[in-house]
């Protein structure tokens, strides 16, 4: 029995099938976002995902968030199916999502004062998280005070502060500088390890694809599927550009091109006809 609770995914999807509605009207035309996708997530697996535009990337991830609910199928955390959403799940977004009328404390205190932690409990934990992502000198300052990067730190701080042992992150870096990408790439990659997470990470770009990941899941061109699971079969910790000139990385990267391109001339020749 313990063998088997430790083999039990962190999360599964089982036939997973959604559809958007093109507008309210009444009869109005459906798009298929996802189409059976099937999937598991190991506990403490670090998951990215890639493919071409309108895919169904995100649209996947809030589904394992609860934050949409497929047309079919079900989702599974720890064996145990889930409809809304729950303190095991934590979702980064793009945009930060801060309160702009919050301080940096306020901001990362917010999840915790919503689950009626002891203040001075929830104080100590926030700043736990805060001086992880080394804000500490930045407590009491308001998100436009501080630069992209900073904003999507204490987003990431807020995150590890509700306890999730399970990080779902829509393209948290997108929106910030190359050199500050990187230095937040290798600060998630720190934590994650020090801390266990199963961290899905949806992105667009291909080198932080490889860089983060134990696996690389490829999706088609819409309806989504799973079109590849790729293992990356490169040494932690995977700092600085020494990693990029691995054999591995090379692999893995040069594949995963491949096949976008691909993707990318088809639909460029269906758009043309």
């Amino acid at each position: 029995m313990k063998d088997a609770i430790l083999d039990t995914p962190a999360i599964e999807l089982r036939g997973i099938r959604k559809t958007f509605k093109l507008s309210e009207e009444k009869n109005a035309k459906t798009v298929l976002a996802l189409d059976g996708v099937d999937l598991s997530f190991r506990k403490g697996e670090f998951t990215t995902i890639i493919g071409p535009s309108g895919c169904g990337k995100t649209t996947l991830l809030r589904i394992i968030a609860s934050l949409a609910l497929p047309d079919e199928g079900e989702v599974l955390v720890d064996g145990q199916v889930v409809t809304e959403p729950g303190i095991r799940r934590a979702m980064v977004f793009q945009n930060f999502g801060l309160f702009p009328w919050k301080t940096v404390i306020d901001n990362v205190l917010f999840p915790l004062a919503v689950r009626n932690f002891p203040a001075d409990e929830a104080r100590e934990k926030a700043m736990r998280h805060i001086k992880q992502v080394g804000l500490e000198k930045f407590v009491d300052a308001y998100p436009h005070q501080l630069s992209g990067g900073m904003q999507q730190r204490v987003g990431l701080a807020r995150a590890l502060s509700t306890g999730a042992d399970i990080l779902l992150m829509d393209e948290p870096f997108g929106a910030i500088d190359a050199q500050t990408r990187e230095l937040m790439q290798e600060e998630l990659m720190r934590i994650c390890q020090e801390e266990k997470k199963t961290v899905i990470f949806i992105t667009h770009d291909l080198d932080e694809a490889v860089m983060l990941a134990d696996r690389v899941l490829l999706m088609s061109r819409g309806p989504g599927k799973v079109r590849e699971l790729i293992p990356v079969d490169l040494p932690r910790p995977r700092f600085g550009y020494d990693i990029r000139a691995h054999k591995s990385f090379i692999e893995v990267r040069g594949h995963l091109w491949h096949e976008l391109r691909n993707d990318l001339i088809e639909q460029n020749e269906q758009e043309r006809s």
